[in-house]
């Protein structure tokens, strides 16, 4: 009976739902693969050092393009080598980016990674990727990932421009000082919960944010 209660109250999901799970990962202590260095394969380096410039990237590609050489020379963690991928380039990598042209050559290094159990995201083929690269909104410290499933990069590019937009550059001065407000206040976790709660009200109340507006607070 009590296993029928807890299938009963649980929340089901919509079928056209989004059902990643996103993470934030510590890019500089994880080693990766980029195979392919063309315009693909520039867009994904480009987003993975400007979200974590000290990140360690091997870059494997018969040619690579003047401009991932040109990028990649400003940062001492990526290694170019102009030449055909060999399944010893998968050695210790935690995750591996494949963005050739070729669809066969994709699968097949693809399958290469499953076989090593290291993450794969495969360039414009959502069903070959373990993981996406999501459009990113960066206010400081304030990062926003923004996924549309695999479906709709572009949709996620605009939300991403829109909300880069509106969200103001002062939000990163906010959250320092409620970190430097978490860190004096005194109290047992729930206690210091509520009473963030209770400073950070203002941010969703109407009536404050009119205040804050009119100089009256």
């Amino acid at each position: 009976m009590a296993r029928d209660l807890t299938i009963a109250n649980k929340k089901i999901t919509p079928a056209g739902a989004n059902h990643l799970f996103p993470i934030f990962l510590k890019l500089e202590e994880l080693k990766v693969l980029i195979i392919g260095a063309g315009r693909v394969g520039l867009e994904k380096l480009q987003a993975l050092v400007q979200n974590s410039p000290a990140v360690t990237i091997l870059i494997v590609a018969e040619k690579i393009s003047d401009a991932v050489k040109e990028f990649a020379r400003h940062y001492p963690g990526i290694q170019l080598e102009e030449r055909t991928f060999e399944e010893n380039d998968l050695r210790d990598k935690d995750f591996v980016i494949i963005a050739v042209n070729s669809k066969t050559v994709s699968r097949h290094i693809r399958n290469l990674a499953k076989e090593k159990k290291i993450w794969v995201n495969v360039a414009d083929t959502p069903d070959l990727c373990d993981f996406y690269l999501s459009s990113i909104v960066q206010k400081g410290n304030l990062k926003i990932a923004i996924s549309t499933n695999g479906k709709s990069p572009t949709v996620a590019k605009r939300l991403r421009e829109i909300l880069q937009q509106v969200l103001p550059d002062e939000l990163d001065s906010v959250i320092n000082h409620l970190h430097t407000i978490r860190t004096r206040l005194n109290g047992n976790f729930d206690q210091k919960v509520k009473k963030l709660n209770a400073i950070t009200r203002i941010l969703i109340d109407e009536d404050g944010l009119e205040n804050i507006e009119d100089g009256s607070e």
